[in-house]
């Protein structure tokens, strides 16, 4: 086998060992995450699934990566391009909404639970869950200041607080289709933030 090819094979195993992983911590969470697991569900060794990642921690933080990319690819990078503004802080909004509302992940929202589940530890988890939660928030702020200075959005509006009550709103409404299988909670969802926003 040439080297081109057994470095092919080598990534597309890491990125299988991945796939399930991410699928598994939807569910049982980071922390139930597994090499046996992992292992028996993949057909291989737990030497074979380790060998990626050297540990159960930088195996959880590749799940929580990969998690991420999907969420940037499902809701925010297809509005990247768009101006910042109004226009474009709602369709995130819906896009967000959709994200839940469709289940991309087998568990709900994998940033809420993992929040939920590293919120009150240290570590390089917690901290990459935090920063990836403070990249949205981001988001969502330049967005409602964008849409201040162009007279969509009353002056005294405050970014903060729509970011606070927008993300709330998202963790209320992963709840009630996760635990209550709302089917009218997405419309809810959108009209709330929009009250938020203030559109």
């Amino acid at each position: 086998m040439s080297p081109r090819r057994s470095a092919a094979d080598a990534a597309e195993t890491r990125d299988a060992i991945v796939a399930r992983a991410v699928a598994v911590a939807s569910t049982d969470g980071l922390e139930g995450l597994t090499i046996g697991r992992l292992a028996g569900d993949l057909s291989m060794s737990k030497a074979g699934v380790i060998g990626h990642f050297g540990s159960k921690e930088r195996l959880q933080l590749a799940a929580l990566e990969e998690a991420i990319a999907i969420f940037a690819r499902t809701v925010w990078e297809p509005l990247a391009r768009r101006p910042a503004g109004l226009a474009r802080l709602l369709a995130i909004c819906d896009a967000w909404v959709a994200h839940l509302e469709d289940g991309v992940f087998p568990g709900g929202c994998f940033l809420t639970a993992a929040a939920a589940e590293f919120d009150d530890r240290d570590g390089p988890v917690r901290d990459r869950v935090a920063a990836a939660l403070g990249q949205w928030r981001s988001v969502i702020e330049h967005d409602v200041r964008a849409a201040v200075a162009a007279g969509e959005l009353p002056a005294e509006t405050d970014p903060a607080q729509v970011w606070f009550e927008c993300n709330a709103l998202a963790m209320g409404l992963n709840q009630a289709l996760r635990l209550f299988a709302d089917d009218a909670a997405p419309e809810r969802a959108r009209r709330a933030m929009r009250r938020a926003i203030g559109a």
